[in-house]
């Protein structure tokens, strides 16, 4: 199937690694030019080299802060100037939901507005700021990162953050969908990325097993009986970034590969 990406451009935010890296990865594949957004200066530079090395497309790196304002325009300001029109925005930084306060006695005005602020206030910032190129040339896709934590009580903050951004997207699509600007939000769930190797050592070592036995425990979390890796996350952003994903607008693509047994409607 030809996506019709080939000659688009797109901003990924948090693109420096993880899902954000091969979301950039994989859109370069399909034709389209990407700036990639991190507040790491070297990690950025040096994922942007290894992107166009393997795919032939301009890859930006561009460093910014989506939790301040200014930064988020200045961003867009030189990615629009780079790329020449801007058509994709794939909104993926956040901070790392390992580690924070979840119990509601625990939860600070700092440790739930930090997090908030990068999130949820950062996805719109970015969308305020890549709106109005892609209204004027009446099409465009946003498609917001967010995590299965939005349907289960994981914990506050990260149940929080995650429901937030199922609302900001459904009141984005409302709004942008007549000018031809498609709004989606896709919930990964265990995910692999570089960081999973640490992950597993330091979970097994809390739990005195083996890393082994806790990869087969994740795996047997979801009915594909596979950990879902960020690749996997990729393609289905791709297809949303795709004008093939008219028909979806303002809804929510579930990619955990079948956690549990409840049923969405």
């Amino acid at each position: 199937m030809d996506l019709e990406l080939g000659g688009k451009t797109a901003i990924v935010t948090g693109g420096s690694r993880g899902i954000g890296k091969a979301c950039a990865r994989t859109l370069a594949q399909e034709g389209v030019d990407v700036a990639i957004v991190a507040r790491t200066r070297d990690a950025l530079e040096e994922t942007a080299a290894e992107l166009q090395r393997e795919t032939g497309r301009r890859i930006i790196p561009i460093t910014a802060d989506t939790g301040d304002d200014e930064s988020v325009k200045a961003m867009v300001q030189r990615a629009a100037e780079a790329l020449g029109n801007l058509d994709i925005l794939v909104n993926c930084a956040a901070q790392r939901g390992s580690g924070l306060p979840q119990k509601y006695q625990e939860i600070s005005h700092d440790s739930l507005w930090g997090d908030m602020n990068v999130k949820v206030m950062g996805y719109l910032r970015c969308a305020q700021a890549v709106g109005p190129y892609m209204q004027r040339q009446g099409w465009g896709r946003i498609i917001n990162i967010s995590g299965l934590g939005a349907r289960h009580a994981v914990g506050a903050i990260t149940s929080m953050r995650n429901v937030a951004v199922v609302a900001l997207t459904k009141n984005l699509a409302l709004e942008l969908g007549p000018h031809g600007i498609n709004v989606t939000v896709v919930h990964p769930g265990n995910t692999r990325t570089e960081q999973t190797p640490d992950l597993i050592a330091a979970q097994a070592q809390r739990q005195g097993v083996t890393p082994e036995e806790v990869e087969r425990r994740m795996v047997e979390r979801n009915s594909v009986r596979k950990i879902i890796d960020a690749q996997d996350i990729a393609y289905v952003v791709t297809f949303l970034a795709s004008p093939k994903s008219i028909a979806i607008n303002g809804d929510v693509i579930a990619a955990g590969g079948g956690p549990d047994e409840h049923i969405y409607y």
